[in-house]
């Protein structure tokens, strides 16, 4: 058993687990076999190393980033739902249906309390240490290094509290020097205040990513990016209100001062390219990923490392999300977790690189390992494949091992964009040169197919929107940006238009075709796209095309399949159109209840979110 500290917070036990890196089990029990004093677990680097190593386990696992808050709760949005009927579950979560007894809701909020509360005794306990100012030049140096990564992690957990449930309790020191563990919601501008304070410190406490060995620790990158986006969100819009009585989506009269911090953030790490910067191909990045292939260029500047697998350390993804894969493949089992909408599918261009990594419109369900085509309603997630993994996971392995990606430079180009658009009322050249750069990247350098960039600030914001859409597909970050725009609502009553247009193949649909054609060409898909195109060319945007003769080739239902698909709301009875978000009640839904056992735990004394 590894080293453990004991508190409770809000009359749940939480334990201050001094892991290693490679993660360990989260005890519950109140007197643990054997335990460090404070003193011992900050005694000397290698224990608060240990002891930071800690505060990292709580970013992984089934209830952090390893499924829940990475795959359930950033849905259903305009991109993406989540399969299956309704339950008091994940699919709860994704209709909007948010009960408080849902244990989706209770264990990662605990899990993020508990990184909250290690994160407090390390900020606490390493900056006393004998060591940070009168030790050797390497002691000091590493254990800056420390208190930066704390500071920025315990931002983390709580910015991931807030964009779920608003105003939270949000401790500053740990439980054991609290006189009251039940202590009151804070109100989220100071909170984000005093955590991009934190950040502001933190950056000039951390190392650049090359000045370090490479793992997934965080550097200087990864807080300025962190608190760029957290400004943002700081500035934006966000439901406030209590009880029962319907709450109102506000935006504070100072945002200005908060996309001022993160146009500064990200223009100095768009001024140091050689830490960070782009990797020239969209693709390479996610196959990088699930072949655990490091990226010379440094784009993903923040992640969540995932190894052991176990729940507690590793993740799933490629095991939930992904292409439908059967045991019986050479892949092993996984996928169709999340359904991608088709008005997602035809939101990118023919010729965006992108739309083919972020969704799959393939599964592998036999031995032979030959792909097949699945309808337009049953589109998957594609950057974190099972089928891309090397070397290979064979069988119903769960934990596949991928890190999650939370922050990469694209987002870096784009929040700085967005920024300097909303400052100056209107793009600046640096800023449209920021957001062409990511245009430019999607489309392979064919710069004379990115389109006109507006340059006013309405076209300007709206074409943010979009391609932070189409930029970040799957990566957790859609619902939470149409929220801090307040435009959530909006956007999933236009998916749902657009599903319908699809479906009847009218403007700007009327060339999607009914149905599609398809062979395999060895384990590939071949399409027919009509006579005359070229072999490797691809139906989706020309009317059904009938090949003469059909022998050997396969027909599926393509917009056909809309007029029948149901993944439903609940009842069996709704097309996946009108399930999407079922439950959404604007001044509602835009934030999580707090659950039952936490709501009791306070005996009345905490203030549930409005309209539950």
């Amino acid at each position: 058993m590894k080293n453990k500290i004991c508190q409770t917070i809000a009359g749940v036990v939480l334990l201050i687990v001094l892991a290693t890196m490679a993660g360990c089990k989260k005890y519950t029990e109140v007197e643990p076999r054997s335990q460090y004093s404070i003193a011992q677990a900050f005694s000397d680097v290698s224990n608060a190393y240990n002891a930071v190593i800690g505060v990292y386990d709580e970013l992984q696992g089934d209830n952090g980033y390893g499924i829940r808050i990475s795959m359930y709760y950033p849905y259903d949005s305009d991109e993406g739902i989540v399969s299956g009927n309704i339950d008091n579950g994940r699919r709860g979560v994704g209709r909007y249906q948010l009960l408080l007894t849902n244990a989706e809701l209770t264990n990662p909020i605990r899990q993020l309390y508990r990184g909250v509360e290690k994160a407090n005794l390390c900020i606490e306990q390493i900056p006393q240490m004998d060591q940070y100012n009168n030790g050797t030049d390497a002691d000091k140096k590493e254990l800056k290094r420390l208190y930066g990564e704390v500071l920025t992690l315990r931002a983390q957990f709580l910015f991931q509290l807030i964009l779920n449930w608003g105003d939270v309790p949000a401790p500053m020191i740990p439980a054991y020097k609290q006189t009251d563990l039940f202590i009151p919601r804070s109100n989220r501008d100071s909170t984000y205040d005093k955590i991009l304070a934190d950040l502001a410190l933190a950056k000039t406490l951390l190392p650049w990513r090359l000045e370090v060995s490479r793992n997934e620790r965080i550097t200087k990158g990864a807080a300025m990016a962190l608190r760029a986006r957290i400004a943002l969100f700081r500035g934006g819009y966000s439901l406030r209100g209590v009880g029962s009585a319907l709450g109102t989506m506000e935006r504070r009269a100072d945002y200005l001062t908060y996309y001022t911090i993160a146009r500064d953030e990200c223009a100095e790490l768009m001024n140091n390219r050689t830490q960070h910067d782009l990797n020239p191909s969209y693709e390479n990045i996610w196959r990088s990923v699930t072949s655990f292939i490091y990226d010379p260029k440094g784009e993903i500047i923040f992640e969540v490392g995932a190894g052991g697998g176990n729940s507690n350390s590793d993740s799933r993804m490629g095991n939930y999300d992904g292409p439908n894969l059967s045991n019986a493949s050479r892949y092993g089992a996984g996928g169709g977790g999340i359904v991608m909408l088709p008005n997602y599918f035809y939101a990118f261009d023919s010729v965006d690189t992108r739309r083919d990594v972020t969704l799959t419109h393939y599964q592998v369900t036999s031995a032979t390992n030959i792909k097949s085509q699945r309808r337009l309603g049953e589109l998957n997630t594609g950057k974190y494949r099972r089928d891309w993994r090397v070397p290979l996971l064979p069988g119903t392995v769960l934990n596949v091992g991928y890190n999650w990606c939370m922050i990469r430079f694209s987002d870096v180009l784009l929040m700085y964009a967005e920024a300097v658009n909303e400052i100056n009322n209107g793009p600046t050249a640096q800023a449209i040169s920021a957001f062409e750069e990511v245009r430019k990247r999607a489309y392979s350098g064919n710069t004379g197919l990115i389109g006109t960039t507006p340059a006013d600030k309405a076209g300007f914001f709206d074409a943010i929107v979009n391609e932070r859409y189409l930029e970040f597909g799957h990566e957790g970050i859609r619902k939470y940006d149409l929220l801090r725009w307040n435009l959530l609502a909006t956007k999933l009553a236009e998916a749902r238009t657009k599903i319908q247009q699809i479906r009847d193949r009218v403007a700007p649909y009327t060339n999607v075709p009914q149905y599609i054609y398809w062979k395999n060409n060895g384990e590939e898909i071949q399409y027919y796209a009509g006579v005359g195109a070229p072999a490797n060319a691809q139906p989706f945007w020309r009317p059904t095309q009938v090949p003469s003769p059909t022998t050997g080739w396969t027909r599926v239902d393509w917009a056909q399949h809309l007029t029948a698909n149901a993944i439903d709301n609940g009842t069996g009875s709704k097309p996946l159109w009108q399930g999407l978000a079922f439950f959404f009640v604007p001044g509602k839904s835009e934030l999580f209840p707090f659950d039952q056992a936490m709501i009791a735990s306070y005996q009345g004394q905490l203030q549930q979110n409005p309209g539950y």
